[in-house]
């Protein structure tokens, strides 16, 4: 087991005094089987209004305004998590489940692509080719190794709202658009997918009380007879240096900060994460 300490900053200046923001934060991580939240804050300056809830997805949401004028927005996120060795996703079954009707219409929403994850002709035919002969859980891991192999990691070519396809054409992109890329590429041999934010830490062996520049990170979890979570950017099942926050279809379901505003536009925005290993 691990402890880690995670401190995400936000900050976002703007070009004059905005005069009202209404935001969404997707910044809170999730308990569940092998990730126990042991404490969680959201700070937020200047602040006039925040609200709790869960959304669709199952995803803790912090909706927030500020109605008085501001240059600078600053939300702070910071958590201390323990992540206990996972044990590996195991189960699976064979097509006629996956492909079935009972299971095609309770998943149908992870079935369905979006404008990001939608794949490319040849991207499907690639999935299709590469998924003959082999059971749904093989398939999916071959699939999303087959991508990786065309996809160049290159920070700045894509944006967030990129879709899976002009990253494929321009064969580069990170980790959102390997997310979204393998997503649409199970999907289109009828494989449900997730989309998941979340948090890297960035070594196998990190120091305990050691610092690390981690990273906001993406990555997804298709159903083979479970969930079987993982890692087509790093080519490795999810496990324990993947801090879950969120999980949806596609980025613009678990955006960790998104809102509106009224006044000039964006003059600068920083993002910082810090993991620190405390056991």
């Amino acid at each position: 087991m691990s402890r880690l300490h995670v401190v995400h900053t936000t900050s976002i200046r703007y070009a004059g005094p905005v005069t009202a923001s209404y935001n969404e934060a997707r910044m809170t991580p999730l308990a569940q089987p092998g990730q126990t939240v042991l404490e969680t804050r959201l700070d937020i300056q200047p602040l006039t209004w925040s609200y709790e809830y869960r959304d669709y997805w199952g995803s803790s949401v912090t909706a927030f305004e500020v109605l008085a004028p501001h240059e600078l927005l600053v939300v702070v996120a910071e958590h201390r998590i323990d992540i206990h060795e996972r044990t590996p996703a195991k189960a699976t079954t064979g097509w006629d489940t996956v492909r079935g009707p009972e299971l095609r219409d309770r998943l149908a929403e992870f079935l369905a692509d979006t404008p990001t994850t939608l794949a490319p002709d040849d991207v499907a035919q690639l999935a299709a080719r590469t998924a003959h002969g082999r059971d749904p859980n093989e398939a999916a891991t071959a699939i999303c190794g087959e991508l990786r192999d065309e996809l160049e990691y290159v920070p700045g070519v894509t944006a967030v709202h990129t879709p899976a396809a002009e990253a494929w054409a321009a064969r580069k992109g990170v980790c959102q658009d390997m997310a979204h890329l393998a997503a649409g590429a199970l999907r289109s041999v009828g494989i449900p997918v997730r989309y998941v934010s979340g948090y890297l830490y960035p070594s196998s062996d990190g120091e305990v009380g050691e610092v690390l520049v981690g990273q906001s990170h993406a990555w997804i979890e298709w159903w083979a007879g479970e969930w079987h979570p993982y890692d087509p950017t790093n080519r490795v099942p999810a496990g324990p240096q993947h801090v879950v926050l969120a999980r949806g279809r596609s980025y613009d379901d678990v955006a960790p900060l998104r809102g509106i505003f009224a006044g000039p536009g964006t003059q600068d925005l920083d993002v910082q994460v810090q993991i620190t290993r405390e056991s």
